[in-house]
């Protein structure tokens, strides 16, 4: 159901105001002892998360998109910045353990399927026995490996899923694609993969493909990143750039790096160009990454919802959609900040839970 709000400008300015305040209380200087490691990664897939979310409240959620503009214009940023995350961590994690194609995907897709399907038996056992909705035995096969075909935010089980079947894509490519020993020549093959799959268009995938166009440089540019990053050997740079008169070339540079983002935000092509969309996007992610591997403190906040953001992006949409538990009795900026903080614990469970299954399924596979 979609939600009214009586005062959009109001609230978008009372829950900005909230969380500016709440990101800086809950900061911490950083040590620089690695360039991008993994507390970093996980604080972008905290911001990440935060702009998918707010943009599926402000543009979808809502009746007036005023409310949390422009903090609700980043979804395609969020995502391809999950994209960049993904390619880069599998490789940071490949290069230095270099497992076998089974067992990559043994330890991969238990962590890609179990917390996946924790949430599609709750979501379709809700929709049929409480909704009264009903899907047919072919799209439920479908969904349970995978395969989404729809991104319909109102008829779909959960749409955001589309995203799901996408990176499944990449997971099932990458153990075969990798080259420890080139991981730039990887980076190359995964990208011309993404290519040719849009460029033949299969019409199995016709509702879905628009979304594929503007994603299929992300995950080929983190794997690239991750290649680049590894040759770097001094990120201890970094403390003598921000120090004496190169303080203010570094300070220059990150208000720089700022500016690109919110430039490439604002002027996203949206619903136009797809490359030009896909581009700016892609910039935009470059900046952002950028100016987190530059700061010098941590934002326990980005990292708090960076930890179970995969969590959060299986479960949020239905839950507010279809089963709004707070947008129906408290004013929207309230409703918002309880949602992301409802929705940390909640992932918090969820990724304990689908943890003790893990464990059990890789013990009896040992």
């Amino acid at each position: 159901m979609q939600i009214l709000v009586n005062n959009p400008i109001q609230d978008t300015w009372i829950f900005a105001i909230i969380l500016l305040v709440a990101l800086f209380i809950f900061i911490k200087p950083r040590k620089i002892t690695e360039l991008f490691p993994t507390s970093l990664t996980t604080e972008l897939k905290g911001l990440a998360i935060l702009m998918i979310v707010l943009s599926h409240i402000g543009y979808f959620l809502v009746t007036d998109s005023r409310f949390l503009w422009p903090l609700s214009i980043m979804a395609g940023v969020g995502v391809n910045l999950f994209l960049f995350l993904s390619g880069f961590g599998l490789t940071a994690s490949q290069m230095h353990k270099d497992l076998s194609v089974w067992q990559f995907y043994k330890k991969r897709l238990l962590k890609l399927f179990i917390p996946f399907w924790l949430s599609l038996i709750v979501f379709v056992s809700l929709d049929i026995f409480v909704l009264k909705l009903t899907y047919s035995w072919q799209y439920l096969a479908q969904a349970f490996i995978g395969i989404f075909t729809h991104a319909d935010l109102f008829q779909d089980i959960n749409s955001p899923l589309w995203y799901f079947t996408f990176i499944l894509g990449y997971y099932l490519l990458f153990p075969l694609l990798f080259s420890k020993k080139r991981p730039w020549l990887s980076a190359l093959g995964l990208f011309l993969a993404g290519y040719l799959f849009v460029y033949l268009q299969p019409t199995f995938f016709d509702f879905v493909l628009h979304l594929y166009k503007i994603h299929i440089i992300a995950f080929p540019l983190g794997v690239l990143a991750a290649w680049g990053i590894s040759k770097i050997k001094h990120p201890e740079l970094i403390e003598k750039l921000s120090q004496g008169w190169r303080a203010i070339g570094y300070y220059l540079t990150l208000l720089s790096l700022l500016a690109v983002f919110i430039y490439a935000n604002y002027n996203s092509g949206i619903g136009g160009n797809p490359d030009k969309e896909q581009w700016m996007s892609i910039i935009a992610v470059i900046a952002i990454s950028l100016v987190f591997i530059l700061k010098k403190i941590e934002f326990k906040l980005f990292y708090w919802l960076g930890l179970y953001s995969y969590e959060i992006y299986l479960w949020h949409w239905p839950i507010m959609y279809r089963y709004d538990i707070f947008y129906r009795f408290m004013p929207a900026w309230l409703a918002t900040l309880a949602y992301l903080i409802f929705f940390v614990g909640l992932g918090y469970v969820v990724s304990k839970f689908s943890g003790l299954i893990i464990n059990r399924m890789q013990k009896k596979t040992n």
